[in-house]
């Protein structure tokens, strides 16, 4: 895909953008989404007899030929950096090309830091669980929300237990009362079925 840039007032060209890619990388119990950065051709490893010049200030030159470009790039202690390789001729630009690179990795980072994927973790207890289960429980769930996940905690009520569902409505408001300070309770106990389930956030910062 290739966008319309406007160089001064004389000329539309095209430039290829930074390609963004959703690709998921896995790590811990969380995803991130790696941002791919699109490799530009520079010097002499573009392969072209003639290129669209743009100079360091962005002002159309025209079409030059590549040796006459790649000239004028190293008279000024620059890159000739291939902005646009499907139009014909090519559209070079002169530049810092490290000083490109680093800007681009920036806001890379800060793109990487924005698609930061939020999940769900699901904690299923019963409502005679018993006490050291039920922390191993908590914990993770203190470590699920630590990382920035939600937390959907449920309780399973099967049989006979239905009749005496007052036993986990008590588990879930003692764990209600636990992290009412340290987390975001977005929804409060509540019956669905022969579920009750309730949904803990991040704390708000």
């Amino acid at each position: 895909m290739i966008f319309p840039f406007t160089v001064g007032q004389s000329a539309i060209i095209f430039l290829t953008p930074l390609v963004l890619l959703g690709r998921t990388k896995q790590g811990g119990r969380g995803r991130v989404i790696v941002i791919a950065r699109e490799e530009l051709r520079i010097n002499e490893r573009i392969r072209a007899g003639e290129v669209r010049l743009i100079d360091e200030a962005g002002q159309l030159l025209g079409l030059v030929a590549m040796s006459q470009a790649l000239n004028l790039a190293v008279e000024k202690g620059l890159d000739l950096v291939e902005i646009s390789g499907q139009a014909t001729p090519p559209v070079c630009k002169i530049m810092n090309y490290s000083k490109y690179r680093y800007e681009q990795e920036k806001k890379e980072k800060k793109a990487r830091k924005s698609h930061k994927v939020i999940h769900v973790k699901e904690i299923k207890v019963r409502p005679k669980i018993g006490e050291h289960d039920l922390e191993t429980k908590l914990r993770h769930s203190e470590e699920f929300l630590a990382e920035g996940d939600k937390v959907k905690i449920t309780m399973m009520f099967r049989g006979r237990e239905m009749a005496h569902m007052e036993l986990g409505v008590s588990i879930m408001r003692r764990i209600e009362a636990r992290f009412a300070a340290t987390a975001t309770i977005e929804q409060p106990p509540k019956v669905e079925g022969n579920n009750m389930f309730m949904l803990l956030g991040p704390a708000k910062k």
